[in-house]
């Protein structure tokens, strides 16, 4: 442990710089216009890899945005860690609530701002850097592969192509991700289990044109209105999502499970604070922790209609759009949960208007192994780092790679985030705290240690 904290002592200040390089490049997957900047970041990536000592690096090409692959093998007979990330973030997105540029790295309080700090630029980077120390100090205990992608935030609609093509080349015993959270440094937890995601848009369309309101409000459906009220009734007084079957093959806890995951740390007064909220609000029945983490959700993420310029417009607008997230947990399937959304959406909608219902991308739920190996070895790195056993969670968002993985490669994944949930992932002011990056860099090549001690 000494010597990987002189390693990352010696090298702090050139790991933060370039982690700063890394999150200059706009690399926003989902805007045509950064394409250019995709490619770069997936350049440097490469060449970052290279120096830090992988072998055959590679630029993959895919339908979308490339694949950046990386390997080491030391030894054909020791285990194998595939590590995966993506190096493309969300939209910066209302920019003028940042307060300071997104794609300009800023330091305040020990904490970067910047999109993609934490969300995943800053997570999947100290595997790199981590792997560097291991090639320096000559303390690399088993066989590494990188896979890290440029198409995460816009579902990886050509992961599962590129995996399933090149199964042989990615065969490894765990894959290894930091893309998730802990509780906190104080509390260390690993996620056992992601939720998965049934991303849907949909659009309400009444008459041909933009009405004045004045003239044809009160005797033509608003679909503005009607979208609103549509969405309104997908919940009800109990905030359970009324869509016929939803529910049916959801997996609920046993008393034992819910006892376990509702001993982990959790301050509602603090929650609450920091979201300046009055109250937390969710499924009637369930905590906080379960409903973020064991529950089914539908929320709205983004609506809009008519006139929203400066000043007024008396207009009745012709259509209504929104995007919709579900997320879903086992056995929920995100292809049976978009089609039962899209005929209940249907069916509600009044014979004044006309509906569209487009299916996005979409992710699978899992739940990972707590008995396994590479668990263990997850465990006995965060105790010999933080000094204390880490804590079993359930993580709220959506990972789809992982089901992908044990779908096509038939292994298991291990979720080893550093961020945090105030964080602000997908919001402005996306940060990560600096001491979590050098405790990621500093704690990864434990887990590299014990998986081939424990796999002997």
């Amino acid at each position: 442990m000494q010597e990987i904290k002189n390693y990352v002592e010696t090298h702090k200040q050139r790991f933060l710089d370039e982690l700063f390089e890394l999150l200059r490049f706009p690399s926003v997957s989902a805007d045509p216009k950064y394409k250019g900047d995709v490619l770069k970041t997936a350049d440097y990536v490469a060449q970052k890899l290279k120096d830090a000592g992988a072998d055959q690096v590679e630029i993959c090409p895919t339908a979308g945005y490339p694949i950046v692959y990386g390997e080491k093998i030391i030894d054909a007979s020791l285990p194998t860690v595939l590590i995966y990330g993506h190096y493309d973030v969300q939209p910066a997105d209302p920019l003028e609530l940042w307060h300071t540029p997104p794609f300009e790295p800023t330091v305040r309080d020990g904490k970067i701002y910047a999109r993609g700090a934490c969300d995943d630029k800053g997570q999947f980077y100290m595997h790199v850097k981590a792997f560097e120390l291991m090639m320096q100090t000559n303390t690399l205990a088993c066989n590494v592969k990188f896979m890290i992608e440029g198409e995460e935030e816009v579902g990886s609609a050509n992961l599962g192509i590129f995996v399933k093509a090149n199964a042989d080349r990615l065969k490894a015993d765990v894959v290894l991700i930091s893309d998730t959270s802990m509780i906190s440094m104080e509390h260390p937890s690993i996620e056992t289990g992601l939720r998965g995601l049934a991303y849907m848009e949909v659009e309400v369309v009444g008459p041909n044109r933009d009405l004045h309101s004045g003239v044809y409000g009160g005797a033509v459906a608003n679909p503005a209105t009607i979208l609103c009220k549509m969405i309104a009734s997908l919940h009800d007084e109990n905030n359970h999502i009324t869509i016929p079957a939803f529910y049916d093959k959801v997996l609920e806890l046993t008393d034992e499970e819910k006892k376990a995951l509702n001993s982990a740390p959790y301050d509602e007064a603090e929650y609450k604070k920091d979201l300046d909220i009055e109250e937390v609000w969710g499924e009637k029945g369930y905590s906080t922790l379960e409903r973020t983490g064991t529950r089914p959700t539908l929320e709205v993420n983004g609506i809009w209609s008519g006139y929203i310029g400066e000043g007024a417009k008396t207009v009745l607008p012709s259509k209504a759009n929104a995007k919709i997230s579900m997320r879903l947990v086992p056995h929920q399937s995100s292809k049976e949960i978009a089609e039962i959304f899209t005929k209940h959406f249907e069916s509600i909608a009044p014979k004044n208007v006309k509906v569209k219902v487009t299916p996005h991308h979409g992710g699978e739920p899992v739940v990972t192994p707590t008995d396994s190996i590479a668990y263990q070895a997850a465990e006995k790195a965060i105790e010999d780092s933080f000094g204390k056993k880490a804590i079993p969670t359930r993580g709220g968002g959506s990972i789809p790679i992982v089901a992908l993985f044990e779908d096509a490669l038939g292994i298991k994944s291990v979720l080893f985030g550093f961020g945090l949930d105030s964080d602000a992932l997908h919001s402005p002011n996306e940060k990560y705290d600096i001491y979590n990056y050098y405790k990621g860099i500093e704690t990864l090549p434990l887990f590299h240690k014990y998986f081939a001690e424990l796999s002997k």
